[in-house]
């Protein structure tokens, strides 16, 4: 059976590089490493995303799918940049990818990224934003199963941000978030860039 990027302990070789690209407004060099999600460059859908991310507020950031942390490395250094006062969960299921993720917020001095599993999460803890390039290729109950797991913990007042690949679903996933997290919650498209939907979502 062939590895993915949501195997929880990769067996195949560890080929790591560096890529230098641009988050929260500046270059910034990371490792990336084989066995991860997009180790060779930034993944399309998630630059899209960035790009529509607004500064985060204060209280504790989920990167639900971290990888090797772009998501988490621009919501700590945009925080910073701004003085906010952020605690980024960067959650992945690989423990390759959570690895490489501690290495890059390390190199870069963001003592505010904490690489975790699940299970490292405090039950009772509710999130100020949530920001994800889920893993659509999952599989569609295995993605909801995480979907509806995650999201009902944002915060009253949180947000949300998920970028999803129009072709992989986009449309049909944004109905379903929409009956599944019920009243107390909007779905709304806010962005749509190069075949990727941007869906923010608000809890009231």
């Amino acid at each position: 059976m062939s590895e993915h990027y949501f195997t929880e302990s990769p067996s195949s070789e560890a080929k790591t590089r560096e890529l230098t690209l641009d988050l929260a407004g500046r270059e910034v060099t990371v490792e990336t490493v084989s066995g991860t999600f997009s180790p060779t460059r930034l993944d399309l859908g998630t630059a899209v995303l960035l790009r529509h991310l607004p500064v985060p507020e204060p209280g504790d950031i989920l990167d639900l799918g971290c990888g090797w942390g772009p998501i988490a490395l621009d919501a700590a250094l945009s925080a910073k940049d701004a003085e906010v006062d952020v605690r980024v969960w960067a959650l992945d299921v690989n423990s390759r990818s959570l690895e490489t993720t501690a290495k890059n917020a390390k190199r870069h001095g963001l003592k505010t990224i904490r690489p975790v599993t699940a299970d490292e999460i405090p039950d009772d803890l509710q999130f100020s934003a949530m920001r994800s390039n889920p893993p659509i290729r999952v599989g569609k109950e295995a993605l909801h199963e995480l979907l509806s797991t995650w999201l009902p913990r944002l915060a009253p007042g949180g947000r949300a941000d998920l970028v999803v690949s129009k072709n992989l679903g986009a449309d049909s996933l944004q109905k379903w978030l929409i009956a599944m997290l019920g009243t107390g919650f909007s779905v709304v498209r806010t962005g749509s860039s190069k075949g990727y939907r941007v869906l923010t979502i608000d809890r009231v």
